[in-house]
């Protein structure tokens, strides 16, 4: 081994945090019945095995909170867990909840930032920054997405070939995909919920907006095998023909 080599060995960094984004379920219950919790998700992985196999989940408890009804948080991770779903992040839970999450390794995800008083104070008296221009980037794919690739863009993302089945395709903005959709389409996966997704045919195993989802099983028949654009309307999923 070279002297050059050895010192690129010693030299390289062990390891590298950077910065990413994925798309992950939230599981938001209104039940604290955790019979009724299993049998639901039970039915729900039926569905969609394959999507759902081993897939992470964060678990939201704001609604429960908000009725006050309680749930053993370890009790609940082993029903997740039993359903074939890897809890890996709470969020609005309370302390009690939290701090349970915690000694089972589950991470919590705050809803919100708070405030100092000292950031406040600074806050208005500090003149607000100009106001910067973003340029949308626009992802172009010509050759088909096979079945097991996933293909992430920042911006619109445009596909000019068929997406197989077992495919996934997750956009920040639109998607146009000028051909057969049969794979998962993910688009606004961060949070923007004025995105659509285009298509000439629809044959979907799962479609989302801003993590509002649906299945294959959930399609319409009238609103398969042709052209359709999906939008966001008062957190529900439009499929529309394209005139």
């Amino acid at each position: 081994m070279s002297m050059d080599s050895q010192k690129a060995t010693y030299t390289s960094p062990a390891l590298e945090f950077k910065s990413s984004t994925f798309s992950v379920p939230v599981l938001v219950l209104s039940n604290n019945d955790l019979l009724v919790i299993e049998q639901k998700l039970q039915k729900k992985v039926e569905l969609a095995p394959e999507f759902f196999k081993n897939s992470p989940v964060v678990i939201d408890m704001q609604e429960l909170n908000k009725q006050k009804l309680d749930v053993d948080i370890s009790e609940l991770a082993t029903v997740i867990r039993k359903s074939g779903l890897l809890p890996i992040g709470i969020r609005g839970g309370n302390e009690q909840q939290n701090k349970a999450a915690l000694a089972l390794l589950i991470p919590i995800y705050s809803t919100h930032h708070s405030v100092s008083n000292n950031n406040q104070k600074q806050k208005a008296v500090t003149h607000p920054p100009e106001p910067k221009t973003e340029a949308v980037t626009t992802t172009l794919i010509t050759q088909p997405v096979r079945s097991g690739q996933r293909i992430y863009a920042q911006g619109d993302l445009i596909i000019l070939a068929q997406v197989s089945a077992g495919a996934e395709i997750m956009a920040e903005g639109n998607i146009h995909v000028y051909n057969t959709l049969r794979g998962r389409a993910l688009a606004g996966v961060r949070g923007d919920t004025q995105t659509r997704i285009f298509c000439f045919d629809l044959q979907a195993e799962l479609i989302s907006i801003a993590g509002n989802y649906k299945i294959s099983e959930d399609l319409n028949d009238s609103v398969r095998n042709k052209p359709v654009q999906i939008y966001l309307q008062e957190q529900t999923l439009i499929i529309k023909d394209i005139e």
